[in-house]
């Protein structure tokens, strides 16, 4: 039987499903929860991510795994991998005038043709924007920005902050999808 496993960590709980890859039937499943708050730290879904693969029996027979989480979420890590402040989360709507600032700056139909949407507080380009404005000193130490499920990619590849993960800070080694990166509005 070859298996497949899902996971989504959303703002409430991290979800692991495994099932059979031909049969698509389910084999086991695990689950932790992770506080719902609007900013957190990024640690927080590791742990759930790794208590949930542990309730779900491990991934060790597993020949392929999904990673989903909350769209929109900025992870502002610095050059050695580590998170700089906690994630602000798509429904953080702190960003809100920092979306109106976008759109008053780029204009509404020009930042449509770049980018296929208009800025609001839940994209990414906001948080950053509004980290930018209200945290100048972290916003300056930024080398990468990753949403949450392409963070947990990231660090169940093996990568991560220097001398906490066996292959360090290779942040060229972050990857997204295209449905979750055409939110960032980048």
């Amino acid at each position: 039987m070859r298996l497949i496993a899902g996971v989504d960590s959303s703002t409430q709980s991290c979800k692991v499903v495994i099932c059979d890859a031909l049969t698509g039937r389910v084999v086991r499943i695990g689950r932790a929860p992770h506080l719902p708050d609007s900013e957190v730290d990024p640690e927080v879904w590791w742990q759930a991510l790794q208590a949930a693969l542990d309730d779900a029996g491990g991934i060790e027979d597993v020949q392929a795994i999904s990673i989903a989480a909350q769209q929109h979420g900025l992870i502002a890590l610095d050059a050695e991998g580590r998170v700089i402040r906690p994630a602000l989360l798509w429904h953080d709507l702190r960003s809100s005038g920092a979306a109106a600032d976008l759109v008053d700056e780029i204009g509404a139909e020009q930042f449509a043709r770049r980018t296929g949407l208009v800025p609001v507080a839940s994209f990414t380009i906001t948080k950053l924007r509004w980290l930018a404005d209200h945290e100048p000193g972290a916003a300056a130490r930024i080398a990468a920005i990753a949403l949450p499920h392409d963070w947990l990619t990231w660090r169940l590849r093996g990568y991560g902050p220097a001398g906490r993960s066996p292959l360090g800070p290779v942040l060229d080694k972050l990857v997204t999808d295209r449905s979750d990166a055409s939110g960032t509005a980048y």
